[in-house]
């Protein structure tokens, strides 16, 4: 998945305390008890697991790659149960610390840094302190078998670029710094890297990103549904032409099974964007003002906007409907709305297309840090003249994911859903693992037995404080239900984990 903002994400208006969060450091006293000795591979082989994928499949958590997250990955987990059941070794191009932050030469790049870790004192996230030591340019030998690139899409599987050392130095890169650290050669690709060891079973979770980087910018980036664009071409941030999707999954299937028509794999689809913290987390009401601050917003800061704003209802610029939408009314009460930037809306002359936000609107985690807080940092705070973001100033286009950009994300993912389905369908040596499905439960809670986790940010226990990635206890939740479809689409008996032995977050 994408590299997210490193900036700390201060969460405006939730209280969030470490005292109020079961799963910080939480253990349970009833672990899934090992009382069966009759486990078997059943029609499948683990001799030889390949994991193949992206930041899912690497174990990114915290927004890094470090130590205790790859061992914690699901692929990693999964080989730890193959092991009981005919399974070979599993090996991982394992990070230098738990800092996560990578060195360009020597350099620490800020769009690479440390992991985040809780500060139960300001109740934010932020990158650990320490200097990192993993140096990207130190290619690792050997094989691999668990090939996660974290920020690779699906068309990047088949690149020969990714892992050329110089291209992590160009503008903009064109090399991934986490695959040049362990290719097979300089011009190798993933899926030859993957394919070279001749997979026994292998699991294929690809595709996140190439809907998911658009939606974490807010939309920001192309929707090339439709288009003839090359994906060589696309911005960093642009939905992948579900056309190109297909053709490109289908050849990845194809280079893994044509030749190794033993394999078997377990197939992964996409899960929806909305149901990840990064677009839970921050309400689209999170203002608090009293009586006084919303009649002074009102009479004063958008009194000429909303005149404005009449006065093109009644030049039949817009219609009524949209001269609702986008009047701007504050209130004394803890449901104010932000001010938000929209392209949909119409343009009118000497007017910003902005509006306030509503249950629609999907505000990104890394907003929190700017919701009323002062747009120049030197300006003087006593001063109400000063401006506010999403206050007396319209958050940005990559603050917001709206409606019609979600329409967008979906439609791509529903139809990257059926292609791979359609791949574990038409292959009897596939299985298609739903954690889309699971993704959705998450949303109230999955009871895994010795307890529960949910999607519920820093406080759910099953994702990590970026919002987007698991923690080490998701993780094992998402190799209990693989091993679950394994066993039932390979009559094998595989035992599962007891994700209460996994951790959750970090505290500072």
């Amino acid at each position: 998945m994408k590299k997210l903002n490193n900036k700390s994400v201060k969460l405006a208006g939730l209280v969030i305390a470490c005292a109020t969060i079961s799963a910080c450091e939480q253990n349970f006293d009833d672990p899934i008890a090992d009382n069966n000795a009759d486990y078997h591979n059943g029609s499948a082989d683990f001799s030889n697991y390949v994991s193949i994928g992206d930041s899912l499949t690497a174990g990114y958590a915290d927004n890094a790659l470090y130590l205790n997250g790859q061992l914690n990955s699901f692929p990693n987990v999964l080989a730890q149960q193959f092991s009981k059941v005919g399974g070979g070794e599993f090996t991982q191009p394992l990070m230098d610390d738990n800092l996560g932050g990578l060195l360009f030469a020597g350099n620490e790049s800020p769009a690479f840094a440390n992991r985040y870790v809780f500060d139960s004192a300001t109740k934010t996230p932020g990158p650990i302190e320490g200097t990192p030591v993993t140096e990207v340019t130190n290619v690792l030998t050997g094989t691999f078998t668990n090939m996660g690139v974290p920020g690779a899409k699906s068309f990047h599987l088949l690149s020969n670029t990714l892992a050329t050392p110089s291209g992590l130095f160009t503008d903009p890169p064109s090399a991934n710094p986490y695959f040049v650290r362990f290719a097979s050669s300089a011009t190798a690709t993933i899926i030859g890297d993957a394919v070279a060891q001749q997979p026994s079973f292998f699991t294929l979770w690809v595709g996140n990103n190439d809907v998911l980087s658009y939606a974490t910018t807010g939309g920001t980036g192309v929707d090339q549904t439709g288009s003839a664009v090359d994906p060589g071409d696309y911005g960093s941030d642009d939905i992948t032409n579900p056309v190109v999707f297909a053709q490109v999954y289908t050849a990845l299937v194809a280079t893994i099974t044509t030749g190794n028509t033993d394999a078997k794999g377990v197939l992964v689809n996409i899960p929806d964007v909305k149901t990840i913290p990064f677009f839970k987390t921050v309400p689209h009401n999170p203002l608090p003002l009293d009586l006084a601050t919303a009649t002074a917003l009102n009479t004063t800061a958008y009194a000429t906007y909303n005149t404005a704003l009449a006065d093109a209802l009644s030049a039949e610029a817009i219609d009524q409907a949209e001269h609702d939408d986008r009047q701007i009314l504050f209130s004394a009460a803890l449901n104010n709305a932000v001010v938000i930037e929209d392209e949909d809306l119409t343009s009118i002359p000497g007017l910003p297309s902005i509006r306030q936000a509503t249950a629609d609107d999907l505000l990104v985690l890394t907003a929190s840090s700017k919701i009323g807080a002062l747009v120049d940092v030197n300006a003087d705070p006593t001063d109400p003249a000063s401006l506010r973001w999403g206050i007396t100033q319209a958050l940005e286009d990559g603050d917001v994911l709206i409606k019609s950009e979600q329409d967008k994300v979906e439609i791509a993912r529903t139809a990257f859903n059926a292609t791979i389905e359609t791949a574990a369908t038409n292959n009897d040596n596939l299985v298609l693992f739903d954690v889309a499905a699971l993704m959705n439960e998450l949303s109230t809670s999955v009871n895994f037995g010795t307890g529960v986790i949910t999607a519920e940010y820093v406080k759910g226990g099953g994702f990590s404080l970026d919002g987007v990635h698991m923690t080490a206890r998701g993780y094992t939740v998402i190799s209990n239900r693989i091993i679950d479809t394994i066993n039932t689409g390979f009559e094998a008996n595989i035992p599962p984990v007891n994700p209460g032995e996994y951790s959750t977050i970090f505290l500072k």
